[in-house]
């Protein structure tokens, strides 16, 4: 049974860093963009980064541009979010999800194009 587990979420003062870690089962990534989106209280869900299918592209939201790193590992059939200089705004729940990727090398970050979701993690920033 495909399925996608988010890990490595929890609580972490303002300046901080944590690694979020997407695992995939019953399905390789090979073929599959994904994304990384976080929904705070209250608000909308957004994009925060994606990455291609093959690794080569990825593409950040400009309120993380700098700060984090998206990456992915095919031997663990795993992607990470490197999250550093952590924000109290990055405060949310962080979800992992998946498209069949028809085109290798670029990613769209938009939560339509993605078929398949985790069942999150919660960041929080705060001090």
């Amino acid at each position: 049974q495909a399925q996608i587990v988010e890990s490595g979420g929890g609580l972490v003062q303002p300046g901080g860093s944590l690694r979020l870690s997407c695992a995939a089962s019953g399905f390789t990534l090979d073929y599959y963009a994904i994304g990384w989106f976080r929904q705070a209280p209250g608000k909308e869900r957004e994009g925060v980064s994606c990455i291609s299918s093959n690794g080569g592209y990825t593409n950040y939201a400009n309120s993380v541009k700098g700060r984090f790193t998206i990456s992915k590992d095919n031997a663990k059939n795993t992607v990470y979010l490197q999250m550093n200089s952590l924000k109290a705004e990055d405060t949310g729940v962080y979800y992992c999800a998946v498209y069949p990727a028809s085109v290798q090398h670029l990613c769209i970050m938009a939560s339509r194009f993605f078929r398949s979701w985790g069942q999150g993690t919660q960041v929080t920033v705060s001090s």
